[in-house]
């Protein structure tokens, strides 16, 4: 009582006849993937791009730099007196000091130099006042982290 069965489970004949027709929609899934995929690269872009006050932080690790000029210093002590390279200056009056010695104008590299007992406050104070007397090169010195 056993039955031949073919392999294929049919007659063993392919089928000729209607061949399949080519599709007209588009795949839209591949096309919603990178969508997704590039919101989410500028939702976590867009944080990053939106900056009060622009300055350059020197890395803890990094040698001294070799520079050829003695650069514009801004020196915020532990008393909160700002001085501009040794000499004592008002708040009021730091941008009109400093665009009195800076030699290569608004493109000078200054570096404002706060000390980790002065208030913050203090420090974005002055360089909201050099921010807005025009000077976008503004750097924060600090002393590097001792290992241990």
């Amino acid at each position: 009582m056993a039955m031949a069965m073919n392999a294929g489970g049919g007659s063993g004949k392919r089928r000729r006849g209607k061949r399949s027709a080519p599709m007209a929609d588009l795949n839209m899934i591949p096309f919603i993937d990178v969508m997704l995929v590039l919101l989410v690269i500028f939702m976590v872009a867009a944080p990053l791009l939106t900056t009060g006050v622009p300055v350059d932080l020197p890395k803890t690790g990094a040698s001294q730099l070799n520079i050829e000029q003695k650069p514009l210093a801004v020196t915020i002590d532990d008393k909160g007196v700002i001085k501009l390279q040794e000499k004592e200056v008002r708040l009021e009056a730091l941008a009109a000091e400093i665009t009195a010695i800076a030699k290569q104008g608004f493109d000078e590299r200054i570096y404002v130099r706060g000390s980790a007992q002065v208030e913050y406050g203090k420090v974005a104070a002055v360089m909201g006042v050099l921010q807005k007397a025009g000077y976008t090169k503004i750097g924060l010195i600090h002393a590097p982290a001792t290992t241990k």
